[in-house]
């Protein structure tokens, strides 16, 4: 079992692979406050998906904003959400209307934070707001739209248009690791000193106890061709002779015609019995998943960082993981160096059965990597930091006009 390096291939892991990605991130440096909630805080308004709370949908996006909004005041800022309906990112003449008859009731001059998946949507609004001046604008990037897997070529390539044209428009961008920071600024040619980095923080949570050690998995994302659940259903099937069970958690409803060629794939390797589509769970039903996992196991063809691996360490847990985007940056390393993690090769089931046979079968590799996900989870940021970095971005808005860049 081996902590494996790799270039990235894929089809949307390879495109973002080819740029180059040589922009280093600046920190942002945080005035000490003690700790201390100011007295009076601004206002931010936060748009977003209406989906935002709906709970059979959850994604590291809307936990993302969620969270945001209940640290912010913490540092000045309180969050007025303004959760806009619409099939986003492709939404319809009514969704359209609605965004633009928000963003025109908001006063001028007001601090305006909008989520990538509505706001890149729709250049013909946003840019000429950006132009225009009236609002101080930041748009928050969890995933390129362009990058998700599965989009026929056609609409991959308007989305992406579309996406440049709002991010080279708008005064500030943030995105969620400091790969997504230099994979944005590469991709879409934007000036370094706009993009900033506001990674998902962590609650830590009491150790899982696991199952046995060793043999219950766990995949926490939605079921969607992004997430890669036919290639963990490919390799499992390739290791029957081995003692695991699996459970795959996370949304049914995004793409059913996926959902349904998971689910024939599953009966043609006759693992109905050992692998559970669970379906989407959230608070003491997803905490229950997460205590009875021994291994966290995330098959992705695109993440920019990986929420549910850090949501895994947080808990002690071990995670094996495709080398994509910002993953390495979310499994990270312990403070002593150890790696609590496994990367491998995204197009390669044969190298995620070869890890799962040898988790299974070396021991001393189980008790390294356990040590490194508990010394890690000690480690990780927590949301406080996101909310620091995104009140920084926040209080450096422009208040003078700019034109797109």
């Amino acid at each position: 079992m081996t902590d494996t390096t790799v270039h990235r291939a894929g089809t949307t892991a390879g495109r973002a692979g080819t740029a180059r990605l040589d922009y280093v991130p600046q920190q942002a440096s945080f005035p000490r406050n003690g700790g201390i909630i100011p007295m009076s805080l601004r206002t931010v308004h936060f748009v977003m998906p209406a989906s935002v709370d709906d709970p059979a949908a959850p994604s590291g996006g809307n936990a993302y904003d969620r969270r945001a909004c209940l640290d912010l005041p913490g540092f000045g800022w309180q969050a007025h959400r303004h959760a806009v309906a619409g099939d986003w990112p492709r939404p319809d003449a009514a969704a359209r209307a609605e965004l633009a008859r928000t963003l025109r009731e908001l006063p001028d001059d007001s601090v305006v934070l909008l989520d990538g998946i509505v706001a890149c949507a729709v250049p013909e609004i946003m840019v000429p707001e950006a132009e225009e001046g009236r609002l101080r604008m930041a748009v928050l990037v969890h995933l390129p739209l362009g990058d998700e897997t599965g989009l026929d070529t056609a609409v991959a390539a308007e989305l992406d248009t579309r996406e440049r044209a709002v991010l080279r428009a708008v005064p500030a961008v943030v995105a969620t690791s400091d790969w997504a920071v230099r994979r944005l600024v590469a991709h879409h040619g934007l000036a370094p000193e706009r993009v900033h980095v506001a990674a998902p923080g962590a609650d830590i949570a009491p150790l899982a106890p696991g199952t046995d050690g060793v043999s219950r998995l766990l995949c926490v994302a939605s079921v969607t061709p992004r997430k890669g659940q036919h290639r963990l259903v490919e390799a499992l099937a390739s290791v029957a002779d081995l003692p695991w069970s699996c459970s795959l958690v996370g949304g049914l409803g995004h793409d059913p015609a996926y959902v349904a060629h998971l689910r024939g794939l599953i009966r043609a390797h006759g693992l109905q019995d050992r692998l559970e589509l669970a379906g989407p769970r959230t608070g003491a039903a997803l905490d229950a998943s997460y205590a009875a996992a021994d291994l966290m196991v995330l098959t992705s063809y695109a993440e920019t960082y990986g929420m549910a691996v850090t949501e895994a360490l947080a808990r002690g847990i071990p995670v094996l993981a495709t080398d994509v985007g910002g993953l390495p940056e979310a499994v990270g390393r312990a403070p002593d160096g150890g790696v609590p993690g496994i990367l491998v090769p995204p197009e390669n089931p044969a190298a995620l059965a070869a890890e799962l046979r040898g988790w299974f079968g070396e021991a001393d590799v189980r008790r390294r990597l356990k040590a490194a996900a508990r010394s890690r989870r000690a480690a990780l940021g927590g949301w406080a930091s996101t909310a620091q970095s995104l009140a920084a971005v926040l209080r450096r808005l422009p208040t003078q006009p700019r034109r797109a860049a």
